[in-house]
């Protein structure tokens, strides 16, 4: 099974840029997507209604903001948009999806760099983030996680650490929470096959950062202890343009 991840910076925008050719051409059979800045009434209806796939959306009430979609070639047995403990997600930023052997957290992550009180934000919902995986794991669950988590975990994964330690994205506090991440159980697949830095799935657009390779490794794919043995490939895509993300793919199986 191949996932592939993406925070397309605006579905409606990335589908003016050949999402659709990409889309067909890659054919996975799970394609989660983040930022959608839609809700599913805007969406041309070649996106709405794909054949081969069953499609499903999270987004907020404020347009043009935020939002998580899946595109799967297997129907989950469930779809939800919220975390085990009932708490609603009002800004659109999560689907998990159950099917049966594991359960696929699609999430976009907030970003801290606004303000203080979006930091605050920032920080509960990655408490309630792992208190979920917890919760899951502890009854059984196996999971695979995806999405852009908004922080570069180690120097490794950004190109100028030094310049950052004081911006959000890379502050300290923030590293120590993906520390949590993997201390709970999960695995960051992608350093399964990859040691090496230079690697990155976002470059800022206003400095062109992308020709020169200055980047973010913020974009994951975790999956539980137990799902390790199945991992066969975690890798960016990093010549697929459209986005200031690249896409990430996962393959996962038997």
């Amino acid at each position: 099974m191949r996932i592939v991840s993406w925070n397309v910076n605006g579905l409606r925008a990335v589908y003016k840029k050949g999402f659709l050719e990409w889309f067909e051409s890659a054919s996975p059979d799970i394609l989660c997507l983040q930022e959608t800045k839609s809700s599913e009434d805007q969406l041309p209806l070649t996106l709405r209604y794909m054949e081969d796939y069953k499609t499903f959306f999270s987004y907020p009430e404020r347009k043009g903001y935020s939002g998580v979609a899946i595109f799967s070639k297997i129907e989950p047995k469930k779809v939800e948009k919220r975390f085990y403990s009932g708490e609603v997600d009002d800004e659109g930023r999560i689907l998990i999806a159950d099917y049966g052997s594991f359960h696929l957290m699609n999430i976009y992550f907030p970003n801290g760099k606004m303000s203080e009180q979006r930091l605050g934000y920032k920080y509960e919902f990655y408490k309630a983030f792992l208190e979920h995986c917890k919760y899951m794991m502890s009854k059984g669950k196996s999971l695979v996680v995806c999405g852009d988590v908004n922080t570069a975990h180690k120097e490794i994964d950004i190109a100028r650490p030094k310049e950052n330690e004081k911006v959000s994205g890379f502050l300290p506090e923030e590293r120590a929470w993906l520390d949590r991440f993997l201390e709970s159980g999960l695995v960051d697949t992608f350093r399964l096959f990859t040691k090496e830095g230079g690697h990155y799935s976002w470059w800022d657009y206003k400095t062109k950062a992308r020709e020169r390779n200055v980047g973010w490794r913020i974009d994951y794919f975790y999956v539980s202890k137990d799902l390790v043995k199945e991992v066969k490939a975690s890798y960016m895509l990093d010549d697929v343009m459209g986005s200031d993300h690249c896409p990430i793919a996962l393959e996962i199986g038997p």
